[in-house]
């Protein structure tokens, strides 16, 4: 059994969808209102899933460690690292399924998750950080794991970034919610040159107690970095050295973290 719903503020329950074996559907006819969520029930806990929670974005694999999952929508006065045709308008076609055996067998980038946000502690991958710039969404840690390359530009959509307001000491977590191995990472900096800086040195530490250092050049293309395989659930991309001599404003455009499930 897999089931989609919309949830409002007490949990009123405002539409529900279409329920099967594998696959849910719901078509939902009506404006969001601020504090609507999409819940996705699913038959038994720890279920890898597909999802499309808005039609103007791509589909996201998740994994779901419960028996559950909630996305909030975005609140309508603070959207601006989404397209300006998400989440708008009286028609929303919502969709989610179980993945197939070859989805999840499959390398992929396990820290894509277009549909993270703050608030979630229901779906995985997930990003977090101890600094965003000003807090705000543009520069917010789950842009960096949306797949969303744009970089020679910051600000809104679709130039969103993980921006660290100047801070040393600023630190990314992606967490996967369950054991992965991995072996490849790659770093897409924002490039807005001249305004933009870039790092020259970076570090990630893995939760098995592991670390590797990334030389990083200027530049707007992925940097790619195959690194010592290993199982971990975590890992923090942190001690961020940029260049000197350039301008204050280092950011994060994506990080991607290539592996397979365990």
């Amino acid at each position: 059994m897999i089931k989609l719903k919309i949830v409002g503020r007490g949990e009123i329950e405002r539409a529900c969808g279409f329920e099967g074996d594998n696959k849910a559907e719901l078509v939902y006819c009506s404006e969001y209102i601020d504090g609507d969520r999409i819940v996705l029930d699913t038959d038994k806990a720890g279920r890898y899933c597909v999802v499309r929670f808005e039609d103007s974005m791509r589909e996201a694999f998740v994994y779901i460690p419960g028996r559950s999952m909630e996305f909030f929508i975005p609140p309508a006065n603070n959207r601006p690292n989404y397209s300006p045709k998400s989440f708008t308008g009286m028609i929303h076609y919502i969709e989610a399924r179980y993945a197939t055996a070859e989805e999840i067998k499959k390398k992929k980038n396990l820290a894509l998750n277009v549909y993270d946000q703050h608030e979630n502690n229901t779906f995985y991958p997930h990003a977090s950080a101890n600094v965003e710039t000003r807090g705000e969404a543009v520069f917010a840690a789950r842009n960096a794991v949306d797949g969303m390359y744009a970089n020679s530009s910051h600000g809104k959509y679709p130039y969103q970034s993980w921006g660290i307001n100047r801070d040393p000491a600023a630190a990314l977590t992606i967490d996967f919610g369950r054991e992965v191995l991995i072996n490849e990472i790659r770093l897409t900096l924002r490039a807005d040159y001249p305004h933009d800086n870039y790092w020259v040195s970076a570090d990630i530490n893995f939760d098995d107690g592991s670390k590797e250092t990334l030389k990083l050049e200027k530049s707007e293309k992925p940097q790619c970095f195959q690194i010592k395989e290993r199982k971990i659930k975590s890992l923090v991309l942190e001690k961020l050295i940029k260049a000197e001599g350039e301008s204050p404003f280092p950011a994060l455009t994506q990080i991607e973290v290539w592996g397979v499930e365990v």
